[in-house]
């Protein structure tokens, strides 16, 4: 059972979402600061470097965006040149060019941007110059890939890219053409306003946070929608009704004196997950330390003893930390390189299941992800997409005296 959350307070907006009473997913959004994933602007050329085959653009941020290579260059791989040409070749500065960033200013570095636009609906993902059909993967069954990828192929036009998305299993050809026909006249205004634009300027900015988790998340298996701002309700059943019009009756107002994330226990679950300890159910603990590319997770039996063995005691331990992690990397957002130190465990078969075991868990993540599997170690590589500042920069800050060491400053 899914359910979605969304408190809305005067200067942010925070989303939770529950499966099965667990909180999985959690966003939050500052009104003066919205996400900038998916906007496009015109920017300028300022600097080309031939050494790291890469541009760095003027958009108009703090920052200049950088721009690789590989973003420069046709989306369809297939329609790539076999020799990559120097950057050089492609841009110079003072080129004036239309982006989209990728991936927002992390740290020191400013945004990623690229050429290769996509701008996502309800049911699909439009991409003007990409010339080629993606299906979710999620959508496992062949005949529904099968027909989905014949109703996109009837519906583009020459050169036009189509990502059917998870949402899209089961929905019939009118729905599918009505958001592509929506999407192509968003990129249509796009284009125009670029050609009397002058650089750096923005010309398109993504939805907020309510508009995209009630077009990412809202499905026919989720439960309810509640919102404690009647102007986002408002919203929410304002582009359900436009794309689901089935789904809005499961959008409800919280209008109850008790903070909303008080009263469904989402403060009390968010609170125990940004920990640096994190307790299993059985009694083993992970522990969480976490750097801007790099997150390490060390686990521990604690104080399960277990009843059989020491092996089974450490491979179901190991479960539960398998099932742990999957859901904490969604729910803090975290990405790069993940390392996890699972306990030591004697038989191959139970590596193996664990392995299996978090793949499956990830499967329900919206980010990418992919196992590495065990290193010459014996530790567990992964890695997962980073595109947005983790959520719990926006509530900690690193301490001015111990500089996140985590140690009293007596000097």
């Amino acid at each position: 059972m899914k359910q979605l959350f969304i408190h809305c307070a005067q200067n942010v907006t925070q989303s939770a979402l529950l499966e099965d009473g667990k909180l999985t997913e959690f966003s939050v959004e500052r009104t003066e600061g919205t996400s900038l994933i998916g906007n496009l602007y015109k920017g300028r050329v300022v600097n080309v470097l031939p050494g790291m085959q890469a541009a760095f653009v003027d958009i108009g941020l703090a920052k200049n965006a950088f721009l690789y290579v590989d973003d420069v260059l046709h989306p369809h791989l297939e329609r790539q040149p076999k020799e990559k040409p120097a950057i050089t070749e492609l841009l110079k500065p003072g080129d004036e060019l239309l982006v989209q960033i990728m991936k927002e200013p992390l740290g020191g570095k400013g945004a990623r941007v690229t050429t290769h636009f996509s701008i996502p609906g309800r049911w699909l993902v439009y991409m003007p110059n990409a010339d080629y059909i993606g299906i979710s993967k999620k959508i496992e069954l062949e005949l529904e890939r099968a027909r989905l990828r014949s109703l996109a192929e009837a519906m583009r036009s020459e050169g036009e890219g189509v990502i059917l998305r998870t949402n899209a299993e089961g929905e019939n050809r009118e729905s599918l053409e009505e958001d592509l026909n929506l999407l192509r006249s968003a990129w249509r205004n796009i284009v125009d306003r670029c050609k009397d634009a002058s650089a750096p300027s923005e010309l398109h900015r993504d939805s907020g946070l309510v508009e995209r988790m009630v077009r990412d998340v809202i499905t026919p298996d989720t439960e309810q929608l509640i919102i404690d701002d009647e102007l986002s309700l408002h919203e929410a059943k304002a582009y359900l009704r436009q794309t689901a019009p089935a789904l809005e009756g499961k959008v409800q107002l919280y209008d109850d004196p008790k903070p909303l994330f008080d009263k469904f226990g989402i403060k009390e679950q968010l609170d125990k997950a940004f920990q640096s300890r994190i307790w299993l159910p059985s009694g083993g603990y992970l522990v969480w330390e976490q750097t801007e590319a790099l997150t390490v997770i060390d686990v521990n039996t604690g104080k399960y003893t277990g009843s059989i063995d020491l092996e089974e005691t450490v491979f179901l331990t190991n479960k539960e930390a398998a099932d742990e992690v999957a859901r904490l990397l969604r729910l803090r957002d975290v990405g790069g390189i993940i390392i996890i130190d699972f306990i030591d465990m004697e038989i191959e078969d139970h590596r193996h299941q664990i392995v299996q075991q978090l793949e499956m868990r990830i499967k329900r993540d919206r980010t990418k992800c992919q196992v590495v599997g065990w290193t010459r170690l014996g530790l567990m590589e992964m890695t997962r997409k980073k595109a947005r500042e983790n959520a719990m920069n926006y509530f900690y800050e690193t301490c001015a005296s111990c500089k996140g060491k985590g140690k009293i400053y007596i000097r």
